[in-house]
């Protein structure tokens, strides 16, 4: 999580965005904590109904302005909820694409900073790998990481207590297998994050040799060579499905494992709830409201396994892009003044080689140059000019 103290500037810019999305969803959560009570409220209407054994026009009609009442509070929330649940998107989620726009902004402006033996020494997809990719990747931490944690944590901390209010028994048997399915969800997760970062690796790679491929394509061809160059992208691609295959092998495991646990708090929820209805200690409606409160839950509880693996990959993604960010450039101009200089130029026993190659370009150079003259310098290429 060290390397994502980079972002903390980020978020202190686009903070006011930040904090309303924060009450957006808490505001969101109040209008979805109570149609599931209103719609419980509607099956013990209709229970009570379906025990009466004589109906007239006067309870025909109670029952008909009951159950609209209901139904008009449930759609008032539901628009409500929407409501909010849009401007809550529009807050958190646009931040994030804001503060991606500002991050590859600052990596394009860092790369052209940095001197030439920089890109000697590493190549170009890589590169663009790390300003796209990575910068995607990040994004997910900045959005829907943020977005789901904060909404788990206010959904537990509004639909738990309610739930206990009506029922703690209950309530233990309905939440028992979420769990379950963090766990199973998270051990899943990790082995797609490990997955994930062999294909981000392979996806570096295959972007190398095509940016190489085009770069050099006259060579290719002036050496009749596009037969090789298609084999080794070739040999790439299908390294790169191979590998992408089996992140989707793991990731097919996700939803099932998902509504198996899911159908197990549901079915729980019916039998114990039952159990407990007819022993006289909750009503039938109780039964429906804790099904759609477990539902309501189910999604932010197996989040917490995927925004887990989001934060992993995040993280592992901004510390590549951390390692480019602390690069300095070599040659550096010590004055930001601008002057007018005068006066005669002189090299002095003036020495130079290549870094990366090891080449003496220059050794014991002297010459001086006076006001208002001009030198010329001659020779082939690699001589030292």
């Amino acid at each position: 999580m060290e390397s994502l103290l980079h972002l903390n500037k980020y978020f202190w810019k686009y903070r006011l965005r930040l904090i309303l999305g924060l009450i957006f969803i808490f505001i969101s959560n109040i209008f979805g904590l109570y149609p599931p009570i209103y719609i419980g409220e509607v099956f013990n209407i209709i229970s009570d109904a379906l025990n009466k054994t004589n109906y007239d026009n006067q309870f025909q009609n109670l029952i008909k302005t009951q159950l609209s009442y209901y139904v008009f509070l449930v759609l008032a929330f539901a628009v409500f909820k929407g409501l909010f649940m849009f401007f809550m998107r529009q807050t958190i989620i646009v931040m994030s694409r804001m503060i991606e726009y500002d991050l590859k902004n600052d990596i394009y402006n860092h790369y052209q900073k940095l001197s030439l033996s920089f890109y000697k020494r590493n190549k170009i997809g890589d590169l663009m790998n790390r300003i796209s990719e990575d910068v995607s990747r990040v994004r997910m931490f900045l959005g829907p990481a943020i977005l789901y944690t904060t909404n788990l944590m206010i959904s537990i901390c509004l639909i738990i207590p309610k739930m206990a209010s009506i029922s703690p028994k209950l309530t233990l048997y309905a939440l028992s297998p979420l769990p379950i399915l963090v766990i199973a969800i998270y051990k899943v997760s990790s082995v797609m994050n490990i997955k994930s970062e062999i294909v981000q690796r392979q996806l570096s790679k295959l972007s190398s040799i095509s940016q190489e491929t085009f770069s050099g394509i006259r060579v290719i061809k002036s050496y009749n060579q596009e037969k090789f160059a298609q084999n080794q992208f070739m040999e790439a691609a299908i390294d790169y499905k191979k590998k992408n295959l089996d992140l989707v092998k793991v990731n097919a495991l996700f939803f099932p494992l998902m509504i198996l646990l899911i159908g197990l708090s549901t079915l729980f929820t019916i039998y114990i709830g039952g159990l407990e209805a007819i022993a006289g200690h909750i009503q039938v409606g109780d039964i429906a409201t804790f099904v759609i409160y477990v539902n309501m839950l189910t999604w932010p509880v197996a989040s917490l396994g995927w925004v887990t693996s989001i934060v992993q990959r995040s993280a592992a993604s901004q510390e590549r892009i951390n390692e480019f960010l602390k690069k300095e450039p070599e040659i550096k101009n010590s004055i930001s003044k601008t002057s007018t200089i005068r006066g005669d130029i002189e090299f002095n026993k003036v020495s130079f080689t290549y870094h990366d190659t090891g080449i003496q370009a220059i050794k014991n150079i002297s010459f001086t140059i006076k006001e208002g003259q001009t030198l010329g310098i001659i020779g082939t290429i690699g001589s030292g000019k």
